[in-house]
């Protein structure tokens, strides 16, 4: 299906459907380190607040009261390929990546029901990502002159670059009945923020002289706060295995941004502000989970968005972004497995996850790399498939315990770029000072991402 131009145009930059996806309609996935070694697949299995990410009815599961903290380190690469050419960057990062607290409270009556148990837990994690991709001599632009002069410039490089966070705080309860059936819900709070930059240059092809251009509405930069409600069910079959389902309902978002915008009819250059309200898409998730005895146990979780993003339609922006989503989106779909060997106090955790690609196959006018446009279809367009693998090991003191994981997640996407039109209607092109760069087609590199990250969680049993 092709993207239609409109659209494109509307949306002022690729970097609004990328964030709709992987920061909007994704909730924070740090959890403590146990959680994050087995790819945050708990869903059957619960015992901690961290059940308030996938399943609240894990929290009826627990026995004790509970508090952790979890310290993260995320080192975060991208190497941008485009005309034979290469360019690497890795951010790193650390910061408080989760707290977690669960009260229990035995019920000492004849009732079935055994234990009413309250979580509270804290997720954050770093949304900075930064995307450099080498320049092409060959993709030369001509910029019109005055008196019949005219210069040209090739393009020199180009970067996305956004900085930002997203966290998630939820409270909840879970009850447990007969030792049997667990039951729970949970209350989601979401901020995230972020600031976003689209930026190319363009080399004189005479001087050599760079000049740099800012996509139409960038930079630009969000805050936005979401709310969203959790319900959970959890059964045990036999002293073996669990089953369970959960439903996340969507994430209502306010979102408040500012940008840059450039040579408007009455302002000129100048920097505006607007307010969005976007729905993320209702999620279920439905579990399973083998316990062996005291010593393995093993987690399956799949997750599939049930709705697509949409947003409040204010105006011609909104209304393309949602038929862009609803015609080219797919369904959230996601599969986590995880596992937990135990050998006297010492802990051993495994676990992956496997994200598919959010679009169809898009079709789009590109430039290759001589220069020439024409039309391609992309199976991965801005982003692609997500793997994840993690291997965990931990202490129990006791009272006290110790977890470390580490944790390599990988996706691969093509990037495009450079495209922005300008006509009677609108301008959506790249803007310098005095000059603007207006194109019918994007640029395209390969995108590999490759994220290594360290957790280490201390916990306080009660």
């Amino acid at each position: 299906m092709s993207i239609s131009a409109a659209f494109f145009a509307q949306a002022q930059d690729i970097s609004v459907i990328r964030n709709t996806v992987d920061v909007y309609s994704a909730s924070p996935s740090t959890g403590s380190a146990r959680f994050n070694a087995m790819a945050g697949s708990n869903g059957a299995l619960g015992g901690d607040s961290n059940s308030l990410l996938t399943n609240p009815a894990g929290l009826g599961v627990a026995i004790s009261g509970e508090i952790s903290g979890t310290l993260s380190v995320t080192g975060n690469k991208n190497t941008s390929s485009y005309a034979g050419a290469s360019r690497a960057y890795t951010v790193n990062k650390g910061d408080l990546g989760n707290i977690g607290a669960m009260m229990t409270f035995q019920l000492m009556t004849e009732s079935a029901w055994k234990f009413i148990n309250i979580g509270v837990n804290y997720s954050n994690q770093s949304i900075e990502n930064y995307v450099e991709t080498p320049g092409n001599n060959n993709l030369i632009y001509d910029f019109p002159g005055t008196g019949g002069t005219s210069s040209s410039s090739a393009f020199g490089k180009h970067a996305y670059d956004r900085y930002g966070y997203l966290s998630k705080t939820s409270f909840g309860v879970g009850a447990n009945y007969n030792n049997s059936l667990y039951l729970g819900a949970g209350l989601n709070f979401l901020n995230a923020s972020i600031d976003q930059s689209d930026t190319a240059i363009f080399n004189d092809v005479n001087s050599g002289n760079s000049e740099s251009f800012s996509k139409q509405n960038t930079p630009f930069s969000e805050r936005g706060n979401g709310f969203s409600a959790t319900i959970g069910v959890i059964g045990k079959l036999n002293q073996n295995f669990r089953i369970g389902a959960s439903l996340e309902t969507p994430t209502f978002w306010n979102i408040d941004r500012t940008y840059a915008f450039y040579n408007d009819v009455y302002n000129g250059d100048d920097y505006g502000a607007e307010s969005r309200k976007l729905t993320s898409p209702l999620k279920a998730t439905v579990s399973a989970a083998f316990i062996a005895n005291k010593s393995f146990s093993m987690n399956v979780d799949y997750t599939l968005g049930l709705t697509k993003a949409d947003y409040k339609v204010y105006g011609p922006a909104e209304a393309d972004l949602n038929d862009f989503f609803k015609e080219n989106s797919k369904n959230l779909s996601e599969v986590k497995i995880g596992a937990e060997y135990r050998i006297k106090q010492f802990r051993l955790r495994g676990g992956y996850s496997y994200v598919s690609s959010p679009f169809d196959a898009l079709n789009i006018d590109r430039y290759d790399n001589n220069g020439d446009m024409g039309a391609q279809t992309y199976s991965n367009l801005i982003l692609g498939n997500r793997n994840s693998a993690s291997l965990g090991i931990g202490y129990d003191f006791g009272s006290f315990y110790i977890d470390a994981t580490y944790q390599n997640v990988t996706s691969k996407y093509s990037n495009p770029f450079l495209r922005g039109l300008v006509n009677a209607d609108f301008e959506d092109g790249y803007y310098s000072r005095d000059r603007l760069i207006a194109s019918e087609a994007y640029a395209v590199s390969d995108v590999k991402n490759i994220r290594n990250n360290f957790f280490l969680t201390f916990g306080w049993k009660f």
